[in-house]
């Protein structure tokens, strides 16, 4: 069921949050062992479920009454496990809740378990997680896309209707488009980060996850909104159920032509000319734009993520949390700990961000890359005078076979090539479900001006409404 139908039911009281969370774990049960899309399940999911059925009796509003979600495994939750896919932190539990689970709790959700990721969110198809990788639901031999892969495994193959995740460079949409299931990354500031563990502070988000656009936004809606525990967040009232009434009619996409250049496969040009001609009929006009610095995003983004990785994961010691490895001196002790508890991509990218912070290396490289971020967002801007939002593809193939990557990491991050510039320019997209390359799904994906989110729901419920939900469904393992 989606999550917009479990709440009608348990509203008019045609169903109960406990019979529905005992279904969620029941197909968890049936399926996660083919998938491995989660590490570990809430003890405390049914207890949940029964408080907010007390809730309920009190009269109580709850916009997610009894929705099971599954949120990314680097997202904070008091008293379960919160590991980052890392045996760094394979025996941590944090002592408070990160904001959008309160906002989670508030609403009446119910966590179910924590999903499977690449460690530390550093990857591109869940390959890298130290608890072993998720397969895709549409083809058990290939990824389902990274690092947020677990979150978007398990909405599309229906253990359940909602999942967080977060994305430093496209790790909600990538992984939403080789899944099949909606992606949404907003502007930088809009959901909180307060419990998130930092990859890239300046890069991060929490991003949505769902089957359908209602539900994608009624999660939006809840999870978004200013948070003081944040110095990042922004003050802007989240709008994205009501969105879902506008008009398409009028709305100008422009077509970023370097976009189209990159090496796309049939099916993803396939779903890019539908997703035209499906808007064109439903009033929305394209025109043609350019982003000149499009070829510069990858290496930018990839010298400011693997910079602020260094910073960030320098707290990992061995000394204060996380594993600890003791040895003869305590410089032994750091190294040790670093060397048995951090993954081979995980040390890459902290080899690369020292590198180019280095004495003699930070203004050829670091400081290189934040000039190319900030033309790379002018480009944007430049393009979003002509349009009211961008169409790329969100992934330019679809979901690749394990093993076909790990072994040349440069094709690796080849794969984030259409997501990476939207994150350091910090503005919303969305990947949308728009077709299948055989078995396999592809996505398109919406760029947004910033603060202009929900403008990207409303073409996409244009899609959606016209197609009637097509491209967006349960997998059948």
């Amino acid at each position: 069921m989606l999550a917009q139908e479990i709440v009608k039911s348990i509203q008019s009281g045609q169903g109960s949050p406990r019979e529905v969370v005992e279904a969620s774990l029941k197909r968890i049960e049936q399926l996660e062992p083919q998938v491995h899309a989660l590490i570990r399940l809430n003890p405390q999911a049914l207890l949940e479920a029964r408080a907010v059925e007390e809730r309920l009796a009190k009269g109580e509003n709850l916009p997610l009454a009894g929705v099971p979600i599954v949120i990314k495994d680097n997202i904070c939750t008091q008293g379960l496990q919160t590991t980052c896919g890392s045996k760094m932190l394979a025996d941590f539990v944090p002592p408070y809740n990160a904001t959008v689970v309160e906002k989670l709790h508030q609403a009446g959700a119910v966590l179910v378990a924590k999903a499977n990721m690449d460690e530390f969110a550093m990857g591109s198809s869940t390959e890298y997680s130290a608890f072993g990788p998720t397969r895709n639901p549409w083809d058990l031999e290939r990824v389902p896309g990274g690092t947020s892969g677990g979150s978007a495994a398990a909405v599309a193959a229906g253990m359940v209707p909602l999942a967080l995740g977060t994305d430093t460079g496209g790790s909600v949409r990538q992984p939403a488009a080789l899944c099949g299931v909606y992606g949404f990354k907003p502007t930088y500031g809009r959901i909180s980060r307060y419990g998130v563990v930092a990859t890239a502070s300046s890069l991060d988000q929490v991003g949505t996850m769902a089957r359908s656009l209602q539900d994608l936004a009624l999660l939006s809606d809840v999870v978004s909104g200013y948070d003081p525990r944040d110095s990042t967040s922004l003050e802007a009232e989240p709008r994205f159920v009501a969105a879902l009434q506008a008009s398409a009619k009028g709305l100008t996409i422009g077509i970023v032509k370097e976009a189209l250049a990159m090496g796309n496969s049939p099916g993803v040009l396939e779903a890019l000319e539908r997703f035209r001609s499906v808007m064109e009929a439903q009033g929305a006009r394209f025109v043609e734009v350019s982003l000149p610095t499009l070829d510069y995003a990858l290496a930018a983004y990839y010298i400011v993520n693997t910079a602020e990785i260094s910073s960030n994961l320098a707290r990992y010691d061995g000394t204060l949390y996380g594993l600890r490895v003791p040895a003869e001196d305590s410089i032994a002790t750091m190294m040790r700990s670093r060397e048995q508890g951090f993954g081979p991509e995980v040390q890459r990218r902290i080899l690369m961000g020292t590198f180019v912070l280095s004495s003699g290396y930070y203004q050829a490289y670091y400081g290189k890359a934040l000039r190319a971020r900030a033309k790379i967002k002018a480009d944007l801007d430049a393009a979003f005078a002509r349009a009211d939002l961008l169409l790329t593809p969100t992934s330019p193939f679809p979901a690749f076979r394990f093993g076909e990557k790990t072994a040349d990491p440069l094709s690796m991050y080849l794969a984030d090539i259409d997501t990476v510039a939207i994150n350091l320019a910090g503005v919303p997209a969305m990947s949308i479900p728009a077709g299948f390359e055989g078995h396999l799904p592809v996505g398109v994906q919406l760029i947004g001006k910033p603060l202009h989110d929900e403008q990207i729901f409303v073409a996409a419920n244009a899609f959606e409404q016209a197609t009637e939900g097509a491209f967006a469904r349960v997998a059948s393992l």
